[in-house]
């Protein structure tokens, strides 16, 4: 089973437009017992090493990014944020105080 068959279509579709793009090169040194692996990873699924390594490394990134700049809340958490917003509590000593330190340090 060739590297495609593995790719959602829309992930290929995101694939085809950073081919489109210009291309840079990425390089990396690895041990003779890394090269190893990757190869016969790259061999069982019918790809070239280079092909594996960037869908690969590509399919890590998108997920480290999602990660780390999605917050996912359980429902009772989005209940809670969304009644927050509904009823928002009355501003506390420490909030005006960083509200105060906030307006000092910005111009409107």
């Amino acid at each position: 089973m060739g590297i495609d068959k593995l790719v959602t279509k829309w992930h290929h579709i995101r694939m085809e437009h950073a081919i489109e793009e210009p291309r840079k090169r990425i390089t990396a040194r690895v041990s003779d017992s890394v090269r190893v692996t990757l190869e016969q990873a790259a061999e069982l699924l019918g790809s070239t090493v280079n092909q594996f390594v960037v869908q690969t490394a590509y399919q890590e990134a998108q997920r480290v990014v999602e990660r780390e700049t999605v917050i996912r809340l359980s429902q009772k958490d989005a209940r809670t944020v969304l009644s927050l917003f509904d009823n928002p509590p009355k501003p506390n000593k420490r909030l005006k105080d960083a509200v105060k330190a906030f307006k000092g340090t910005v111009r409107a």
